[in-house]
């Protein structure tokens, strides 16, 4: 048996379709409250035939802070994908970041070891990784970086990792993967989705930085090869294309006939950005559009490897510039182009 944890989420969701798709039958587990629509809506951009498929979805109710009922959902598990977390760069989320992805990790962890679960994939990000100055490549043995540059989102999961890497001294088979920014159909005003939204309405400013992108199917693929294969104790980083935001933008921009965000956002003029929409959430009640950690890490110049993923499984991981059109093709379906 098969489940997946978070299977309400973006990658989540993306990763349940595959599975079922493939004829599995799958468990996936939600918080009690917990809606499937985006789940739904996942499915839909793929097939018409959603209904069929998500019977082969069992539901269960579980919560990461909530061992107990991890023991209940993991019964008879064999195969484990841990997908849910919290992914926010919002500074008033730091508590919820470290309680979820670090405590949280830690308890599916032991309830993995408590059930003899046979192998595990936990998803982190890019932001677990360290960091290289001088636009070196970074990879799967780059130190981490102990300075006060990472965000409280990529301490969690760095944190969430070397959970993680305890069940495996302690008997768990894993594997960690940790994912570029992932595109893709989803929630266009949350997560990486939004980039569709936030350049479809109007853009100005682009940030000077560079990161490592890649499509969702890529990481679906990725995650999904390396729990079939014999592979574990292992980290893989998996990013398609290193590029620069104005380079992404410029393609999202182009694939949604829209025009494209033309001034670069400066360092200082970042700085000033953050701290107005921040005042101005206070005073409204919403989320900022920008917040520091987000202007912070957009500024900076990354660039990873994905060398050890290629030599290790059969991917041959798309061109983002197609990702790109793909999503944005979906979106502008949705809003109705």
């Amino acid at each position: 048996m098969i489940l997946v944890t978070g299977g309400t989420g973006f990658l989540g969701s993306h990763l349940l379709y595959r599975l079922v798709s493939a004829g599995h039958m799958v468990k996936a587990m939600k918080r009690k409250n917990s809606g499937t629509y985006l789940t739904e809506k996942i499915f839909s951009y793929y097939t018409k035939n959603v209904p069929a498929l998500l019977e082969r979805i069992e539901w269960v109710e579980g919560d990461l802070l909530d061992i107990y009922s991890l023991l209940d959902a993991f019964e008879g598990v064999d195969y484990l994908y841990h997908t849910a977390a919290v992914v926010s760069l919002d500074t008033g989320d730091d508590r919820l970041l470290l309680e979820t992805n670090v405590q949280g990790t830690a308890n599916v962890v032991q309830a993995a070891l408590e059930r003899n679960v046979r192998k595990m994939c936990y998803a982190s990000t890019i932001g677990a990784l360290g960091y290289e100055e001088d636009h070196k490549l970074i990879d799967e043995e780059t130190p981490w970086d102990t300075s006060t540059k990472k965000s409280v989102y990529s301490v969690s999961k760095y944190e969430a990792e070397r959970e993680v890497w305890r069940g495996m001294a302690e008997g768990l088979q894993a594997v960690i993967v940790n994912p570029g920014v992932i595109l893709g159909p989803g929630d266009w005003n949350h997560g990486s989705p939004r980039l569709f939204f936030t350049v479809y309405n109007g853009l100005k400013f682009y940030p000077r930085g560079t990161n490592g992108f890649v499509g969702v199917d890529d990481v679906v693929t990725a995650i999904i090869r390396l729990m079939e294969s014999d592979v574990t104790e292992e980290r893989f980083t998996v990013v398609a294309e290193n590029l620069s935001y104005r380079q992404l933008f410029d393609w999202i921009a182009e694939a949604m006939n829209v025009p494209a965000p033309k001034y670069k956002l400066g360092k200082w003029l970042g700085e000033i950005g953050w701290r107005v929409a921040e005042a101005a959430a206070l005073l409204t009640g919403k989320q900022p559009v920008i917040n520091r950690d987000a202007v912070r890490s957009s500024d900076r110049f990354y660039a990873y490897s994905s060398k050890k993923l290629l030599e290790t499984i059969d991917i041959e991981m798309m061109p983002v510039k197609k990702s790109v059109k793909i999503t944005a093709k979906l979106f502008l379906e949705d809003m109705g182009k």
